[in-house]
């Protein structure tokens, strides 16, 4: 309750500033998701982790500060702080300075690491199941960026130094290279990672993620390969992920996702999919927009059905069947300015 109060104060404060100062644009927004889910292993049914399920409670706000000077922020009202640290229910908090021609940007602050794939990328108030690797990722963590676009702004390339999502007490980081592309229907986010899992052990990633626009269809593939001085080679730990999307009119998508995550080694060091996993998991949702020509209200309906080998350090189960259904809804304020 002491944590929302802070954050309406903090709210309403720059709300004043921004009407007196005359320089400040703030966008602010509120989103949040309420399912109903089912979750069965085997056919018995998981009782705490069925029932109705407060998912989301985000706050965000974005604006230009001027002189090329931009700022992002979204806080999880409903995500316990871990730590005595604010920060830990803060998802993003980072300021960004463009320059003048827009071809370079500069970034510090609380960012999401930049690993390659969709099925990461995606706003998880969005996701209805993840892969045995997403459900595994600290993605968000302190650190700072250089994009550079090419001219044309159809790709760009970032080099980033975060803290690593496996930080323990002891200091490790993560050195991270991604390039981002729009080429007509073909749109890349592939990165090159070094992250280290303790004090000088490193995991290496490469991560290719893939999208196709065709109309009202659209595909995504992502694919990741890991290794580590242990197990330096291909295709013996790795994730896919495929996902297409079908609109059907403007008020109504047809979802379907698999996801594969593999690891064969018996070396530690991928904290995410550990050895001697190999489960897939195979789903569909149903979304419908209420609302003609807006998507501040959405409903879904969606399975999900996991099989394969894993043992208790995994997230997934063999044969574990989820059913879900829920309500989405965002409200965005009159931008400030």
């Amino acid at each position: 309750m002491q944590m929302k109060k802070v954050i309406i104060a903090a709210v309403l404060l720059l709300c004043v500033g921004t009407v007196s100062a005359q320089q400040t644009l703030l966008n602010l927004s509120l989103e949040t998701r309420v399912d109903y889910q089912r979750d069965e292993i085997d056919g018995k049914q998981v009782p705490d982790n069925s029932g109705f399920k407060g998912r989301y409670l985000n706050i965000m706000l974005n604006g230009d500060i001027g002189s090329g000077f931009t700022y992002a922020y979204r806080q999880r009202l409903n995500k316990q702080n871990a730590s005595e640290s604010f920060f830990d229910a803060t998802d993003w908090l980072y300021l960004t300075y463009a320059t003048p021609n827009d071809r370079w940007e500069f970034s510090a602050g609380k960012q999401a690491v930049a690993i390659g794939g969709y099925e990461y990328d995606i706003s998880p108030i969005d996701c209805y199941f993840y892969s045995e690797y997403c459900n595994n990722i600290a993605c968000f963590q302190f650190g700072a960026s250089a994009m550079y676009k090419l001219k044309g702004g159809n790709d760009s390339f970032l080099a980033q130094v975060t803290e690593s999502p496996f930080r323990t007490e002891k200091e490790m980081f993560a050195y991270n290279l991604m390039w981002l592309g729009r080429h007509g229907v073909f749109q890349s986010l592939y990165s090159l990672n070094a992250l280290e899992w303790m004090p000088g052990k490193y995991v290496y990633y490469i991560a290719l993620g893939n999208r196709f626009n065709f109309g009202s269809v659209e595909c995504e593939i992502d694919l990741m390969n890991r290794a580590t001085e242990d197990h330096a080679f291909f295709l013996r730990d790795y994730s896919v992920m495929g996902f297409v999307k079908i609109a059907l009119g403007s008020h109504v998508n047809l979802l379907a996702k698999v996801t594969h995550d593999v690891n064969k080694t018996t070396a530690v060091g991928d904290l995410c999919v550990v050895p001697g996993t190999e489960l897939t998991r195979v789903g569909s949702v149903v979304e419908y927009y209420p609302i003609k020509g807006k998507r501040n209200v959405r409903l879904h309906a969606g399975y999900n059905y996991t099989f394969g080998k894993a043992d208790e350090r995994n997230t997934l189960r063999d044969k574990q069947t989820m059913i879900d259904v829920g309500l989405t809804w965002r409200l965005r304020f009159t931008p400030l300015s």
